[in-house]
């Protein structure tokens, strides 16, 4: 008798804990779904502010150079959202690292727009508020 007590409790028990698991796992997969929207809208927007060659050089690479409206010192931007401006030389050498975000949390196609449009309109403010980071010695050859 107590064993099929067990048996049937324990069903009791595990089945709502079952639903309540695949509920959450559709939860996660739609957030999951949405945020994979998020991320190509932005790249998409990101893709329609870059001239030509800035396009091809992201297609290839992932990344691409812009030019500071007062210094014409040239920067690559990486893809992500923090940390991934470089200031390169003639060479195309990473020269310093630079840290600058837009203050709201936005996808990575958004974050640098506003790092491309900060350097390519207003360089001095850009490069006011950012963080600069030393660039790894392997780095540099990238």
């Amino acid at each position: 008798m107590l064993r099929q007590w067990l048996t049937s409790a324990t069903r009791y028990f595990w089945r709502p804990l079952a639903e309540s698991l695949r509920k959450f796992r559709t939860w996660r997969e739609l957030i999951k779904a949405k945020e994979e929207i998020r991320q190509a809208r932005g790249f998409t927007l990101l893709r329609e502010w870059l001239s030509p060659a800035q396009k091809a050089q992201f297609d290839s690479a992932g990344c691409f150079v812009v030019i500071g409206c007062h210094s014409g010192r040239r920067y690559r931007i990486h893809r992500g959202t923090a940390g991934n401006v470089y200031e390169i030389d003639d060479a195309g050498r990473l020269v310093t690292g630079l840290c600058f975000v837009p203050s709201a949390a936005l996808v990575a196609g958004d974050v640098m727009l506003a790092q491309k449009i900060a350097l390519e309109t207003n360089e001095r403010a850009a490069l006011a508020v950012a963080n600069r980071f030393p660039v790894p010695a392997a780095a540099g050859e990238r």
